[in-house]
């Protein structure tokens, strides 16, 4: 019972943290050392990741009707709208598929450390503030999502790779990329949102093939804790993304610039204090 208490607590620091750019990785990791479930390490691997199928859920119930083709309420140039935005969204997602699964193994290997997520928390959190002093003497060019070309959604993508090392924020990565190249924030948002859809329900689906191909099974409660992770963080997450939207419009980012600083110090105090 104790860990489905746990596991809501984690659902809520997934939900909150999977699409506000300060890196969901970096809380779990500060969280995993206050609430650490009483699990294999190969199940609490395997959690914290398919965790956010939660979170990617509630983007999809968000925009259900603005990212349904085949919607009886839209017209043929809509629905045209609507099909080259997922062909957009596949050709961001290609640089995370050529370079994250050769490298996934690796960077789970050798990069989830406190030293790694500290740093990038650190480093992305200084390149906010320095992004946003240069954004805000600045119009950006595009402004509307279905003016978005290929080769500007292929560049995200790109930039998206580099949330592969922990730490970095999947949706820092994007949001800071799009902006870096023109876009506004409301754009390079909504971008990052439905570019996590593929992105994140890829991740979770290797992590689950990794986790029963080496002979794993769910025992006890397992399924249990997952599945209250699973709901906790598409209530949470589906309230962030409303809140983050409404956020963008007003305000820029470099609060979460500062806020990233602080938690990549207080990652390397915990690190310090229990390595």
């Amino acid at each position: 019972m104790l860990d489905i208490f746990k596991a809501i607590i984690l659902g809520i620091v997934e939900g909150i943290t999977e699409f506000l750019p300060i890196s969901s990785t970096g809380h779990l990791y500060l969280a995993d050392y206050i609430v650490k479930l009483s699990q294999p390490k190969a199940f609490i691997d395997m959690f914290m990741v398919v965790i956010q199928l939660g979170a990617i859920l509630s983007v999809i119930v968000i925009y259900f009707h603005k990212l349904n083709p085949f919607s009886p309420k839209k017209s043929s140039r809509e629905k045209g709208q609507t099909w080259q935005i997922w062909f957009k969204v596949i050709v961001a997602v290609l640089p995370s598929v050529i370079i994250g699964l050769p490298l996934n193994d690796w960077l789970e290997a050798h990069a989830t450390t406190w030293q790694v997520i500290s740093a990038t928390l650190i480093i992305y959190g200084v390149l906010f503030i320095i992004l946003e002093n240069y954004y805000s003497k600045k119009e950006p060019s595009l402004t509307n999502l279905n003016s978005l070309s290929y080769q500007t959604a292929l560049l995200i993508g790109c930039f998206q790779v580099l949330s592969l090392v922990p730490g970095t924020s999947r949706s820092g990565a994007t949001i800071l990329g799009a902006m870096l190249i023109g876009c506004s924030r409301f754009v390079s948002t909504e971008f990052s949102f439905f570019l996590a859809i593929p992105t994140m329900f890829g991740a979770s689906l290797l992590k689950l093939v990794k986790f029963f191909k080496t002979g794993h099974v769910f025992v006890g409660n397992q399924l249990a804790i997952l599945l209250v992770g699973l709901v906790v963080s598409f209530i949470v997450a589906y309230l962030s993304i409303k809140f983050l939207l409404k956020y963008v419009q007003t305000h820029d980012f470099k609060p979460f610039g500062w806020y990233r600083i602080i938690l990549g110090i207080i990652v390397i105090a915990c690190g310090l204090i229990f390595a």
